[in-house]
C-alpha cells in the first residue's frame, strides 16, 4: 500500500481567549505552518511512531491497550484510542511526523498533531465521520488521554480553515462560519522565546475559576452574562476578574464580526489590543515578555493591534499589520524586543490558509 501524507495546520487565535470552554465565541484562522504525518498500514496491530528532531522509535501494540506515556506520542496514541471508542476500527499503523510549526508558541501544535493523525487514520482505515465529529474526537484525545481540559477551538480551526477567511466558532451551538479577512492586512506572529505549556496547572485553574463564577451567578456558562450583570454581581475578587475577561472577550468577538464584515481593520485591531490588556489585568495569563512584544508592536506605524495568542503563559503574540509593512515590522519588532528584554524573538509571516488535507504517494 502506498504511503499517505497528511498535513494539519496550526492556528492563530485572533479573539476569544479562553472563551471556548465557557460556551462562548471565538475568532481564529488556520495558518500555513503545521504538522505533516507520513504513514502506512501495518498488519500486526503495532503502532510505530517517529518524529523529526527527537531520536528513537515509539512502538506499542494495540493488543496490550493504549495508555498515556507522558510524552509527545500521547497525542497520536490518544487519537487512535478515541477513534476506536467512537466506533472506528483503526488497526496498526506507522507514522512519521515533521513540523514547520514552532512548538510551544501557542499556535496549537498539539491539535495539529492530533488532526494530522486523525486524517491519516481516516485514509488508512476509512470510516464515516463528519468534520465536526472528527474535531471532537481529537478534543477527546486531549481531554481524556493527554489530560488537558481544552475546548474545541484548536481542532476546529485546523480542520475548517479556509484561505483568506477567519473562522467564527460558536462553542455552544457548535457552528462554524467563515468570514472574509481583509486582503490588505496580514498576521505577524512573534514568538517570545518563552515556551508555552498547558500541561501545568494554570489552564485548569483558570477553567475552574470561570466555572465557579458561572455557578455563583446561577447561569450555565459565562456566555450568558453581560458586562453590566457581572459588574453588579457579588463574587470573590479574583473570580470576578477571571469572569470579566471571558465576558469581555465574548463581547469583543461580536463587535469584531461587524468590523470584519465592514472591512474596518483598524477597529478590529483595537479590539485585539484591548483583549491583551484584559489578559494582563484580569486573566493574568500573559508574561512580561508577551507584554513587551505587544507594547513594541502597537507603537509601530502599520500595526493596528496585537495580543497574545493561544492559552498564554508564554508562547507568541499575533499582530494585525498592513500587508505592505509586514517584512519591515517583523525586523523592527524582533530587534527592539532583543534590545529591551535580552530575549530573541522569532517572527513568522502567517498566511490565512486552508485546513487539513491528505494525499497518497
Amino acid at each position: 500500500m502506498s504511503d499517505i501524507i497528511t498535513f494539519a495546520p496550526g492556528r492563530v487565535e485572533l479573539l476569544g481567549n479562553h472563551t471556548d470552554y465557557n460556551g462562548g465565541v471565538v475568532l481564529s484562522a488556520a495558518i500555513q505552518l503545521g504538522i505533516t504525518a507520513k504513514g502506512r498500514h501495518r498488519d500486526d496491530e503495532k503502532i510505530v511512531l517517529t518524529t523529526e528532531g527527537i531520536n528513537g522509535v515509539v512502538a506499542v501494540s494495540r493488543k496490550d491497550g493504549l495508555k498515556p506515556r507522558d510524552s509527545w506520542e500521547d497525542y497520536p496514541l490518544g487519537v487512535a484510542e478515541m477513534l476506536a471508542k467512537a466506533g472506528a476500527q483503526p488497526g496498526g499503523f506507522e507514522a512519521h511526523f515533521s513540523a514547520t510549526l514552532p512548538l510551544g508558541a501557542g499556535l496549537s501544535s498539539s491539535a495539529a498533531i492530533e488532526v494530522s493523525t486523525a486524517v491519516l487514520l481516516n485514509r488508512l482505515y476509512p470510516f464515516e465521520i463528519s468534520p465536526l465529529d472528527l474535531a471532537k474526537v481529537c478534543r477527546r484525545a486531549e481531554n481524556e488521554f493527554v489530560g488537558v481540559s481544552c475546548g474545541l477551538l484548536d481542532q476546529v480551526s485546523s480542520i475548517f480553515g479556509k484561505k483568506d477567511h477567519v473562522i467564527h466558532l460558536d462553542c455552544r451551538a457548535e457552528t462554524v462560519d467563515l468570514i472574509p479577512f481583509p486582503t490588505d492586512l496580514g498576521l505577524l506572529i512573534v514568538h517570545s522565546g518563552v515556551k508555552h505549556a498547558l500541561t501545568g496547572g494554570e489552564y485548569n485553574e483558570r477553567r475552574a475559576q470561570c466555572f465557579e463564577a458561572a455557578r455563583k451567578m446561577g447561569v450555565a456558562a459565562l456566555r450568558d452574562v453581560t458586562s453590566a450583570e457581572l459588574a453588579a454581581a457579588k463574587l470573590p475578587a479574583l473570580v470576578k476578574k477571571r469572569a470579566a475577561h471571558i465576558v469581555g472577550e465574548n463581547e469583543r468577538v461580536f463587535q469584531a464580526l461587524t468590523f470584519l464584515r465592514e472591512g474596518k481593520g483598524d477597529e478590529f485591531g483595537q479590539l485585539m489590543t484591548a483583549s491583551h490588556r484584559s489578559s494582563m489585568e484580569n486573566f493574568q495569563n500573559s508574561t512580561p515578555e508577551l507584554d513587551a512584544l505587544v507594547g513594541i508592536a502597537t507603537r509601530q506605524k502599520g500595526c493596528h493591534g496585537a495580543r497574545l495568542t493561544g492559552g498564554g503563559f508564554g508562547g507568541a503574540i499575533v499582530a494585525l499589520v498592513d500587508l505592505a509593512e509586514i517584512d519591515r515590522l517583523s525586523e523592527v519588532i524582533a530587534s527592539e524586543y532583543l534590545s529591551t528584554t535580552g530575549h530573541t524573538g522569532k517572527a513568522f509571516r502567517c498566511l490565512v490558509s486552508d485546513g487539513a488535507l491528505a494525499a497518497s504517494t
